[in-house]
């Protein structure tokens, strides 16, 4: 990067031929910025509408472009793990205040689309994760197409905090202080159940719990400070039914 630029996560393509992320304009000079720790300058940085890039480096040396320019604060970019030509970024703030949270790029045209509100891949790399809340108050679990399309959706109980899934069969989540688990019966999610407890305190970025499944979804792997240190931790998943229902 030139000076004068912020980077935020990076992803590689899935044929391992092209690094991505997303950089945006550094603003620290303008106002104390510290987003890891008490995200000091967030909504700052919202409001003053970064320019921002989504770059592509080549794993070969041979160079790197410009894929996606805007005045909005970017970040969070995720690579599909099948197609090589799709990833997933984010409009960063405040969520009450960003206008349109996920978005879908083309890294072979540099088209960018609006995503209902995904948050992660599944393992099939066509289709992401999601979970939100409607305007009754109600929540819901849901999938679609990375082209935002096909859209299912299920009402659940309980808190879900981050999420995630290798597909739409069974679900963790960080709410409260738990791991916890929702498993699909073919018309709802059954659920929470209880695989562990965290209690992380969450105090920083870096001790977000955030646990997901390795790819046989027989474990699931997070961050805690339960033992006054920020830790990994692998937790195996038993049965679903063996474990003990969450009472919210």
């Amino acid at each position: 990067m030139e000076e004068g630029w912020d980077v935020s996560m990076i992803n590689c393509s899935a044929d391992g031929r092209s690094v991505y992320a997303s950089i945006s304009e550094d603003l620290s000079s303008k106002f104390r910025v510290d987003y890891l720790r008490g995200y000091v300058g967030f909504a700052e940085t919202w409001a003053a509408k970064p320019l921002s890039r989504v770059l592509r480096v080549a794993t070969d040396g041979s160079g790197s472009d410009v894929l996606y320019e805007e005045k909005y604060w970017i970040g969070h970019v995720n690579t599909s793990p099948t197609a090589n030509e799709v990833l997933t970024f984010c409009h960063e703030g405040p969520w009450a205040k960003v206008d349109q949270r996920i978005w879908g790029l083309d890294t072979t045209t540099g088209r960018a689309w609006k995503i209902r509100a995904p948050q992660y891949w599944h393992a099939d790399g066509e289709r992401v994760g999601y979970h939100g809340r409607n305007p009754d108050g109600t929540q819901f679990l849901g999938h679609c197409h990375y082209d935002d399309t096909d859209h299912v959706e299920n009402s659940f109980p309980g808190q879900t905090g981050h999420i995630h899934s290798n597909g739409p069969e069974l679900i963790v989540g960080d709410g409260g202080k738990q791991v916890r688990l929702w498993k699909w019966t073919g018309e709802v999610y059954d659920g929470p159940k209880l695989l562990c407890r965290h209690d992380s305190s969450m105090k920083i970025q870096q001790l977000h719990v955030h646990p997901r499944f390795n790819a046989d979804g027989c474990h699931v792997v997070f961050t805690s400070d339960v033992s006054g240190y920020g830790n990994v931790y692998l937790a195996q998943v038993p049965d679903f039914d063996t474990l003990p229902n969450i009472d919210e």
